[in-house]
């Protein structure tokens, strides 16, 4: 499953990478590049604009309704089947694909002084080489996905998320 974020949705395009969904998204383009794009690739468009998927021709647009990126996951949750989702995590910042990286000294110049001593395990983006690691920030993201995913949308929403 392939997805192009319209120019609204850059958070939501990159919690989509997380998952890793194949997601392109930029942030100033016209929305007939969009289309074109979406047409071109085989892509769902992901919109916030009402104009937008009303044109005529799109393949299945999604319009996110909410604010909110925990909200816009639940819609997208209820709308696609997530098991989809790639197994190889994407770029946040590229879309590209993660891979582990085999020798630590490959990436020294590329993270902080710290991070290189007191971490083992890196993945590189093999697109823009973005180096990221298993931090608290990554475990937090986890976990923040797993209650999404987990729990019943509707209980969610009574808990005040929509």
């Amino acid at each position: 499953m392939k997805f192009i974020a319209d120019a609204m949705l850059g958070r939501l395009a990159k919690w989509l990478r997380i998952l890793g969904f194949d997601v392109l998204y930029y942030p100033v383009i016209d929305d007939r590049l969009v289309i074109k794009i979406a047409r071109e690739q085989e892509r769902t468009i992901l919109t916030r604009d009402t104009r937008l998927v009303k044109q005529r021709g799109l393949r299945s647009p999604v319009l996110i309704e909410s604010n909110n990126i925990f909200d816009q996951l639940l819609e997208i949750k209820d709308r696609l089947d997530f098991r989809d989702a790639a197994h190889s995590e994407r770029c946040t910042v590229c879309n590209g694909i993660l891979s582990s990286v085999s020798r630590k000294k490959e990436i020294k110049e590329s993270v902080p002084d710290f991070i290189y001593h007191n971490f083992n395990d890196f993945i590189k983006c093999e697109d823009c080489g973005k180096v990221y690691w298993d931090g608290t920030h990554r475990e937090k993201i986890r976990q923040k996905v797993k209650e999404i995913f987990s729990a019943p949308s509707e209980l969610l929403r009574r808990q005040g998320r929509n």
